[in-house]
């Protein structure tokens, strides 16, 4: 089983595409794909004022609040209208939407998968309590909230580290260490 542990503390902070905020990178396959040619990347976003969100045609994106009041998100046609205000909620659109993001009091932020069309399928999981996950082509496992154990690995993941596979990610039993907790899944399933 290859997999990689992500510190995000350690990871430099980079511009978003459009420049308006900063992000840290996960992940990106294929590794050293720009933001025009990648097949699927993973990252954590700073929000730190109001502003257009980046497009990204041709890709599926997922958002989920980590920590702040939230976003409202409002994309120019109409077709979105969505407060991002709960921490943990799944939210997914395409990033061919032109989408504005307003802060809903001080600075948010945020995890993404964003997935290129043909290229695979993804889904982005809540866990907030033991649960076994299914079998997926890549993915990875964030901790939110408390330390989860991942059985059959033999790690732990604290708060605000990661689980990278970019191969075949195995079915898991993931488990909190304390009564709560959070951790995303974000798995990509490949044509």
């Amino acid at each position: 089983m290859s997999f990689e542990l992500v510190d995000l503390r350690a990871l430099a902070p980079q511009p978003w595409k459009n420049g308006a905020g900063t992000m840290r990178d996960i992940a990106v396959v294929p590794p050293g794909a720009s933001m025009s040619d990648f097949d699927w990347r993973v990252s954590v976003a700073e929000v730190t004022r109001d502003a257009p969100f980046s497009a990204f045609p041709g890709v599926d994106r997922w958002i989920v609040l980590l920590s702040g009041a939230g976003l409202h998100l409002r994309s120019a046609d109409g077709g979105i209208d969505r407060r991002l205000d709960r921490i943990g909620d799944v939210f997914a659109f395409s990033g061919d939407a032109a989408i504005d993001s307003t802060l809903i009091a001080d600075r948010s932020e945020a995890f993404n998968l964003l997935v290129r069309r043909g290229s695979g399928r993804g889904e982005v999981l809540d866990v907030t309590q033991a649960a076994d996950l299914g079998l997926a082509d890549a993915g990875v496992l964030l901790c939110c909230e408390g330390d989860w154990r991942v059985d059959d690995t033999g790690n732990e993941l604290p708060p605000m580290h990661a689980m990278l596979w970019r191969g075949a990610m195995p079915s898991l039993k993931v488990v909190p260490r304390s009564s709560s907790g959070r951790l995303l899944v974000a798995q990509v399933h490949l044509p």
